[in-house]
């Protein structure tokens, strides 16, 4: 079994390293040449080639791409495969790319994923396997794809130990900005925040504590991967900021008129959440 991963950072390189738990020999591309020799030194990949050459023999391409970049590689990728060939992105958004070959003759033999999996790190050094393990496949519409493509990602993510779901491309962009996306934005919001504010390097490190830290730590991701996420899925992402910025009004107005019921009320509201929560985890 040959597979080809395009983009060699934390989620390609994880898949990378799960595909040679499972017996395929894996070929990486890479458009930096540092991370693709990374990847390899790493043992993440067997091999590295051009994006031609990693194509020839392999039942499976998976791209791990930023997704603006995967909105120009996907429909070449495409023109380039053969028959029985099978396609997959991981990208954190669906709904440009899905539009973007849906006309496509070769579109039956892609399959548009996404593991709702990941760190704040990113490049082949953050790669980990079992990273999917126990989480959730996306897998957005299905019925576009081939009964043989679809049935072999699904057997693929079974092998992972992922439970696979089924969306619409606008339906899961649209449920990502709510529980995914504006954590990202609340995150560099707040680290901002306190970077804009906060004047001494020693106060944020001696006083930071777990709430804190837990809450900004997506603040660390790498701006290369949100912003083209952000970009893409800009009027779900701006529903749901305009959203949360009307909590926060409504928090800020109960703080200044000092009114504690008010306060214990929407807390009590936002406990709900642990009912969701608990259960997921």
């Amino acid at each position: 079994m040959k597979a080809t991963v395009i983009g060699l950072g934390l989620i390609g390189g994880s898949i990378a390293l799960e595909l040679k738990v499972l017996g395929y020999t894996v070929c990486g591309v890479d458009a930096k040449d540092a991370h693709a020799h990374m990847a390899l030194d790493r043992g993440l990949v067997h091999k590295l080639a051009s994006l031609e050459a990693s194509l020839q023999d392999a039942e499976l391409i998976v791209l791990a791409t930023p997704v603006d970049a995967s909105l120009k590689l996907l429909p070449q990728l495409l023109d380039m495969l053969s028959e029985n060939q099978v396609l997959i992105d991981l990208c954190s958004t669906k709904g440009s790319l899905c539009s973007a070959v849906e006309r496509h003759a070769r579109r039956p033999q892609y399959v548009a994923c996404h593991p709702m999996a990941g760190t704040e790190h990113s490049g082949p050094a953050a790669a980990v396997q079992g990273l999917f393990r126990d989480r959730f496949m996306v897998i957005c519409e299905r019925e576009r794809s081939s009964g043989f493509a679809v049935a072999y990602v699904e057997a693929l993510f079974a092998k992972m130990e992922m439970r696979t779901v089924y969306y619409e491309a606008d339906e899961h962009d649209m449920h990502a900005a709510f529980v995914s996306h504006i954590s990202h934005v609340s995150s560099f919001a707040l680290a901002l925040t306190v970077l804009d504010k906060e004047e001494s390097d020693k106060a944020i490190f001696q006083l930071a504590a777990g709430g804190f830290t837990s809450t900004v730590r997506l603040a660390k991701s790498a701006p290369h991967t949100w912003v083209p996420i952000f970009r893409q899925n800009r009027n779900h992402l701006l529903e749901v900021m305009d959203a949360h910025m009307q909590k926060l009004v409504q928090f800020r107005d109960a703080l200044e008129r000092d009114d504690a019921e008010r306060l214990e009320s929407l807390m009590q509201r936002a406990n709900e959440i642990k009912r969701i929560i608990d259960v997921a985890l």
